[in-house]
């Protein structure tokens, strides 16, 4: 529906481990048990994106701040000209 300049894809590659320790709803616990049929990473397949334009992952192990998170995402953005500082 955008053109495809105008979007963005950000990528959260994060494990799926911490995924499932931060998930507050409780969801990956309910695919785990057969609750949830077709969760993506538990029994449908995960297919990372090919081109994204962002990835957040974690850095020596540790996640980043949502901040910090935040940052690389605005500062892609003004340095696309998507945003003026």
């Amino acid at each position: 529906m955008l053109p495809d300049a105008n979007f963005i894809e950000v990528f959260m590659n994060m494990p799926l481990q911490l995924c499932e320790a931060r998930d507050p709803k409780g969801l990956y616990k309910l695919a785990r048990s057969g609750k949830i049929k077709g969760f993506t990473g538990i029994d449908d397949p995960y297919e990372p994106p090919l081109n994204c334009e962002i990835e957040i992952k974690q850095e020596n192990g540790v996640c980043p701040t949502p901040t910090a998170m935040a940052g690389q995402v605005v500062s892609y953005l003004e340095n696309k000209g998507f945003l003026r500082s």
